[in-house]
């Protein structure tokens, strides 16, 4: 007996589309068939789901993820945010450690771990420590094991966490390649970004009287290309794997980062639907919803960047998720908070202009590569039963009512859509019944 089939759909995956069925129980896939299910299979079930031709997929990775519990829980709790990951077929999430308090110490990663265990979440929530001033204390004393990566911000970010001084961040590098741990770094140059926002001010008089579109200026191509290179010349050096996260222009991509699969690679990268979505990077489109750290850039941005995942020099999507009251992303120029609710729409979205197989290469195949988690890439017989079914509908427009996100807005909101997920389940358990 089956506690779940799901028959009549395509399945997409690792290995390509086919038209068939899947079966699941005990948190595991049991079977995948070719073609139709049999009666016999339907009549054991306790629950049967007739795909009815949609797409049925991996539960989808995303590595970068900013959930603001503990402590901004104002603005987003794991419930509310892993809920909106299920509805947008995510089942897997590396959670960032910029929370109150700052995840920066092996006492507060443990706390961590143990308020998600706590929760009532519908999606695996794996948080991350971050690398602060001592960071090399902390390292000393972390059992590596289950630990996927650690985080870097080599520039600024909500919580303010600083990097670890010169002397310290080499070390940092050191100890990581001798452990075989990734470090996944926000690369964006402060001195850069200081001087850019001083000329911004010289001209505007105040930073609530600076411009939303100055926001790329100020976080610009070069702040991003000489943090990033800084980051690659360290991981270099030591022999570190370093993954770069959310990049965002055509300059990183090709005098940074090299083509082919991301297995055996010591640099990898992400970037995110944000950056490679052909409306957003449209100078005239940003507003206070699309501001971002780094910033999106331009449409000859956008179009290497989705070039680069062809070719492989982007290994990995994560949404970098990050919810904030509408309050507080209405505030007068440059004081509006930087992020964007991302998870819940990321792939509808995406495939306005990606393939669903070139998406659940770098949200499932990426992932576990890059950072060897074992999570479902191949809808296979003894694979976690982490899965979702996405189907084609009619053109709609979407709206922040839609939102399942306790901030209760999107990003892309007014965007025409032609995708929904439909259901999610995580670890066999169904997480997202659709609405």
């Amino acid at each position: 007996m089956s506690s779940t089939v799901v028959y009549n759909a395509v399945l997409c995956d690792a290995g390509g589309k086919r038209r068939g069925w899947l079966a699941a129980d005990g948190g595991r896939i049991t079977a995948v068939g070719d073609g139709n299910v049999t009666d016999e299979m339907l009549v054991s079930a306790a629950e049967a789901v007739d795909a009815r031709g949609a797409f049925l997929i991996p539960g989808l990775t995303d590595t970068h993820v900013h959930f603001r519990d503990p402590g901004l829980t104002h603005k987003a709790t794991m419930e509310s945010e892993s809920r909106a990951a299920a509805a947008g077929a995510v089942t897997t999430v590396f959670d960032m450690p910029n929370t109150v308090p700052p995840v920066t110490t092996v006492e507060v990663l443990e706390a961590k771990r143990r308020l998600v265990e706590s929760k009532n979440v519908s999606c695996r929530i794996i948080p991350l420590l971050g690398m602060a001033p001592g960071a090399m204390e902390q390292l000393k004393k972390l059992d590596f094991a289950g630990v996927p990566a650690v985080k870097l911000f080599l520039g600024t970010t909500t919580g303010a966490m600083s990097a670890p001084p010169d002397d310290e961040l080499e070390d940092v590098f050191r100890f990581l390649s001798d452990h075989g741990i990734p470090v996944i770094v926000h690369a964006e140059d402060n001195d850069v970004i200081a001087r850019n926002m001083e000329a911004a001010l010289a001209r505007w008089g105040s930073v609530e009287a600076i411009p939303v579109a100055e926001h790329c200026r100020i976080r610009s191509h070069e702040a991003c290309l000489r943090s990033a290179a800084h980051a690659i010349e360290l991981a270099t050096r030591f022999g570190t794997r370093l993954h770069l996260a959310h990049v965002s222009t055509a300059a990183e991509v090709r005098e940074l980062l090299s083509d082919g699969p991301a297995k055996g690679k010591l640099i990898t990268a992400e970037t995110t639907p944000l950056y490679l979505d052909p409306v957003l990077c449209n100078e005239i489109s940003r507003n206070c919803r699309h501001k971002v750290n780094p910033a999106i850039k331009t449409p000859e941005d956008a179009e290497a960047l989705r070039e680069a995942l062809f070719t492989g020099r982007i290994d990995t999507i994560g949404t970098d998720h990050a919810p904030h009251l509408l309050a507080e992303k209405e505030r007068p120029g440059m004081t509006a908070m930087s992020g964007a609710p991302s998870i819940q729409f990321a792939l509808p979205l995406m495939l306005t202009y990606l393939p669903m197989e070139k998406i659940i290469e770098k949200m499932t195949c990426g992932p576990a590569e890059v950072f060897g988690i074992g999570v479902t890439t191949s809808l296979e017989p003894g694979a976690v039963a982490d899965f979702a079914v996405v189907r084609e509908v009619s053109a709609y427009t979407l709206t922040d009512a839609d939102a399942v996100s306790l901030c209760g807005w999107t990003p892309f909101a007014g965007r025409t859509l032609r995708h929904r997920v439909e259901r999610t389940w995580c670890g066999g358990v169904a997480v997202w019944p659709g609405q």
